[in-house]
């Protein structure tokens, strides 16, 4: 086993959008960082995966790193209208005025890669030290710190030590399988199929969220389209009975796309994929010893109506920052394990309240609840004379919008 050559004031292990802005966030408050990443740095990162980033997670990367949060806004689209249909007729619909400000947008729509991108670039302007291909395939903590034990893709081992660490590495976490924390919660039962398509310059559609019930094209299932910077996300609501295979091979995403989209777009296919969405919470954010904070998907994963992981994961890392920052300015021990409790304990509680409001947008979509079903065609029927029905329809595929206390606004 080779040695890391000295010890580290903090760690953070995942350089994804999560890492990164939580090495950034420690760099901006002074700290020495060494962010530690399994991939090499030259990883193909598939998918477009979180392309919604709000308006409270760009003021974050704002404060972390000035100017940040509107490269990532500059970099990403706004769409200006949002529709939402029932088997086939608009319920609802809604155009908002360009920004006449310098403000912050409202949100942001990018693929995850160029949110990465910006990340990695503001870190490395920041001097986080940054190890690739260290794969972590141990950890432990004491009441005096952590140790890691990495390894390359040559299988040659690391030795890290660390006053505290930051694990967000990911729905998959290393470090939170070492140190026995577990996820709690369920999987929802009917799968979805997640489809790319380019953006076609030549013919591009209106720029428009479009949420469709009962879409008459794809059998009465719920298809959900959203634009991003040079595409648009595509998902598709299985039913319980289905197999996701009779949707998910290419011939046949391209014969239901043909039903969805305009001719051309099931030939501009960039990414599919397939997903059973987890809604689980970890049963705690720290380990017991208080030197390791878990952010992100390692520890928690959300349906994804509503945005709540990646912004939630943010989030989750400016807090994590800010109370190591409290912990090793902490004049005694007892006020830097409080420091590092009080995150915990704030950000599980936003994490349970995410979840909750997660699934409450996941049984919006699906039809389980029979009285829920009932409801939803009832509003459909008195939407086109009464607008509060519709604007029902269209809010209660994301679910509730307003946070508790603790929780960073909604996230």
């Amino acid at each position: 086993m080779s040695g890391s050559g000295r010890h580290r004031e903090v760690l953070v292990v995942g350089a994804g959008p999560v890492g990164l802005s939580a090495a950034l966030a420690l760099r901006h408050r002074g700290r020495a960082v060494t962010l530690l990443e399994a991939e090499p740095h030259d990883r193909v990162r598939p998918g477009s995966r979180a392309i919604y980033i709000h308006r409270e997670s760009l003021q974050l990367l704002e404060q972390i790193s000035p100017g940040l949060g509107r490269r990532v806004a500059a970099h990403g689209l706004v769409w200006p209208a949002k529709r939402t249909l029932w088997r086939g007729h608009e319920v609802y619909a809604r155009r908002y005025p360009p920004s006449e400000t310098d403000a912050l947008p409202p949100f942001a729509s990018l693929p995850q890669v160029e949110t990465e991108r910006l990340l990695l670039g503001a870190c490395q302007a920041a001097e986080v030290e940054l190890v690739w291909e260290a794969r972590v395939t141990d950890a432990q903590t004491a009441p005096s710190g952590v140790t890691l034990v990495t390894a390359d893709t040559g299988n040659h081992t690391a030795r890290w030590t660390a006053d505290y660490l930051v694990a967000a590495d990911g729905a998959r976490s290393a470090v939170r399988h070492a140190l026995g924390i577990a996820m709690e919660g369920s999987r929802s039962r009917n799968t979805f199929v997640v489809v790319d398509v380019a953006e076609d310059q030549a013919s591009p559609l209106e720029c428009a969220r479009v949420f469709h019930y009962e879409h008459p094209g794809v059998g009465g299932r719920n298809v959900l389209l959203v634009p991003f910077a040079g595409g648009w996300r595509i998902d598709l609501q299985c039913e319980e009975r289905d197999d996701p295979a009779t949707f998910s091979t290419p011939e046949a995403v391209r014969r239901w796309l043909h039903a969805v989209l305009p001719p051309g777009y099931a030939e501009r296919i960039t990414w599919v994929s397939t997903y059973q969405f987890l809604q689980v919470v970890a049963q705690s954010f720290a380990d017991a010893n208080l030197r390791v904070l878990l952010a992100g998907e390692a520890a928690h994963l959300f349906a994804p109506f509503g945005a709540r992981g990646m912004n939630s994961g943010i989030a989750d890392a400016v807090a994590a920052a800010e109370a190591i920052d409290t912990a090793l300015a902490a004049a005694t021990p007892g006020a830097a394990r409080a420091a590092v409790q009080s995150f915990a304990h704030r950000r599980h509680a936003a994490a349970q309240y995410n979840r909750a409001a997660a699934g409450e947008a996941l049984a919006n979509q699906q039809n389980s609840d029979p009285l829920l079903v009932a409801a939803r065609g009832l509003l459909a029927g008195l939407a086109p004379f009464w607008e509060p029905a519709g604007a029902w329809l269209d809010a209660a595929p994301y679910g509730p919008t307003a946070g508790p206390s603790g929780a960073a606004g909604k996230y």
